[in-house]
């Protein structure tokens, strides 16, 4: 049997037009990022803004999709599909989506669409005290 090269992700598809929305599969579970397709005029550079951070588990993320087709109507462009496996469970589907909206929270340049006030669980878990974490034992020396 192959070994796996990522233990959460199966399959990833990045910049997809939404066009081709319609091409995914029904019943995928994962996170998908909606992205606006910007152009630099001066370098003609392409440049794919992330607009919004989501999740998908019985649904899928076709629905999910065809859905910010109509209330997300021209705020995006492009998406990305991130599947996961059969055996992550929707409370890990969940954790994913929360921890990639909360690392950009207070970024200024981040989507108003996607602006999370904050994610309940890692806000209890945070320790800004690092110099009083526990020392690992399998931590190496310098």
């Amino acid at each position: 049997m192959p070994q796996s090269l990522l233990r959460l992700i199966t399959r990833c598809a990045e910049y997809i037009s939404l066009d081709q929305v319609r091409d995914l599969p029904p019943g995928l579970r994962g996170i998908y990022v909606l992205y606006k397709r910007r152009r630099n005029r001066r370098t003609k550079k392409r440049h794919y803004n992330v607009v919004y951070v989501g999740m998908a588990n019985r649904g899928g993320i076709r629905a999910r999709l065809r859905s910010h087709r109509r209330s997300k109507r021209g705020l995006w462009t492009h998406f990305s599909v991130f599947q996961v496996w059969d055996n992550i469970r929707d409370e890990e589907i969940f954790e994913l989506e929360g921890l990639f909206r909360y690392i950009y929270r207070d970024d200024a340049k981040a989507n108003r669409l996607n602006a999370a006030r904050g994610f309940r669980p890692l806000h209890k878990l945070r320790d800004n005290e690092i110099g009083k974490w526990p020392r690992l034992k399998t931590a190496g020396r310098r």
